[in-house]
């Protein structure tokens, strides 16, 4: 047997959930391969810093951590720094150019880590030698086949997982790079997708999301959406069911009929809308209208009333006037979002919309002040809705300790967060939470009933 110490990586994530999943993903590629995962750069012989690309802020947020981890680098030589995911994907060999990273790897390389790892890091020098540049590697191929089956993620510790059944996607909306760094939809098959959930729930997980670009467009065989939610809803262990992020389009009454009819399924949905301005969508290729998402909104909210509804908006996307902009604002009062995410656009090389005439473009600062009327608004009315919700009893899964003293973090099947009394012992059981106070955006409670076999692990 080798005496040889394990060599130890550290994964840094920046970005979505889907990042979050392929953070684990990573991680449990390298622990089944003999590496030892921890918990801070310091400690690792490989780092890698896991990125988005979606936005222009969250590149330069990774760009800011690779200078600073070059300074620990300088300190370490034979480190080896590494960019993976969608930013490196979108900016691939460029950022090999000043030599402060090693590796970079886009979202469908993952399967390689470790052996494009192998080759990698530099001798350690001499004393008063200067460091030569060692070897570098991009590992930037888009794998129309690479959804990861078969390969088992290292998830932290909880009740909660994160389960990818889709990867890339198929839509062409004009702002997004998303198809571009990920690639096309590629679905995981149902049954190991049901497997992986069957044996989450044996480890004491009981509440699970199901990850996608456009998550409710998924089919394998004759395996729709719809169907795959029920049998994840049924599987023994499993009591509450998540989905993310719905397209509109793909919002049918089968799977309303899922939401509403299987138990497990929680009582909220992500609908990302974009805009108010029906001109707007369309030059965002987003293949719907304000009346069908309207629609949408009343068929959901028919069958399931109590359901909480979540959206993303962009404002101040190339040629938006300030009568779309108002249109914008209409729909958020219509339909009275629990929630919103809201960002001003970020132009993406390579996407259709940065093509656009440079007269279009919204400036900065009227950019800006659209976001921040559209923030006061989400606010007001999540604001409205969370006080019109105070002195409910909900069931909360407890996630963590609170920041106040003595108290402890939890969610509702409503994706409501809510801070109460508590031990940390009580960490991922279920209770009986009244809503006592509300700050706007998340509630204070007090614990009313612990039902028996409330814990999960």
């Amino acid at each position: 047997m080798s005496d040889q110490p394990r060599k130890r990586a550290y994964v840094e994530t920046y970005g979505c959930q889907m990042n979050i999943s392929d953070g684990e993903l990573m991680e449990g590629i390298l622990e089944t391969s003999g590496y030892e995962i921890v918990s801070s750069p310091e400690a690792a012989d490989v780092v890698l810093v896991n990125t988005c690309a979606i936005r222009e802020h969250a590149e330069q947020r990774v760009l800011g951590r690779v200078s600073q981890l070059s300074a620990l680098k300088r300190e370490r030589p034979d480190m080896v720094v590494g960019v993976t995911g969608c930013m490196a994907q979108r900016l691939g060999e460029t950022l090999l150019g000043d030599g402060r990273v090693d590796l970079v790897m886009g979202p469908d390389g993952y399967r390689s880590l470790p052996a494009a790892l192998s080759g990698l890091g530099a001798p350690k020098p001499a004393p008063r030698q200067k460091r030569r540049r060692g070897p570098q590697l991009a590992v930037l191929d888009l794998n129309m086949g690479e959804n990861y089956q078969g390969l088992e993620q290292r998830r932290a510790e909880g009740p909660s997982a994160w389960v990818p059944i889709q990867r890339g996607c198929d839509h062409r909306c004009t702002f997004c790079i998303v198809p571009y760094v990920r690639g096309p939809e590629k679905n995981r098959s149902a049954e190991e997708i049901l497997t992986e959930i069957r044996g989450l729930a044996e480890t004491g997980v009981s509440d699970v999301t199901l990850l996608g670009q456009t998550v409710n467009s998924y089919r394998w065989d004759d395996w729709s959406f719809s169907r795959l939610l029920r049998a994840v809803a049924r599987v023994d262990g499993i009591r509450r069911v998540w989905f993310t992020s719905p397209h509109p389009n793909d919002v049918t009454p089968e799977l309303v009929a899922a939401m509403a009819e299987e138990d497990a399924v929680c009582e909220q949905l992500h609908l990302p809308a974009q805009s108010g301005s029906d001109r707007t969508l369309k030059r965002m290729l987003r293949r719907y209208t304000v009346g069908s998402f309207l629609d949408k909104v009343e068929m959901v909210r028919s069958s399931i009333p109590d359901v909480s509804l979540s959206t993303d908006i962009i404002v101040a996307f190339p040629g938006e006037t300030e009568d779309e902009f108002e249109q914008t604002l209409d729909l958020m009062r219509a339909v009275r979002f629990d929630d919103a995410y809201t960002y001003r656009y970020s132009p993406r090389d390579g996407t259709p919309a940065t093509r656009l005439p440079a007269d279009q473009f919204v400036p900065d600062d009227v950019g800006q002040g659209r976001l921040e009327r559209l923030i006061e608004v989400r606010r007001s009315i999540q604001s409205e809705i969370n006080r019109s919700e105070v002195g409910r009893t909900e069931e909360v899964l407890v996630e963590k300790v609170a920041r106040g003293p003595g108290q402890i973090l939890g969610r509702t099947r409503r994706n409501k967060v809510v801070a109460f009394p508590g031990n940390p012992e009580s960490i991922a059981t279920y209770t009986q939470v009244i809503l006592e106070s509300t700050t706007g955006a998340t509630f204070v409670g007090r614990e009313v009933a612990r039902p028996a076999l409330a814990a999960i692990s």
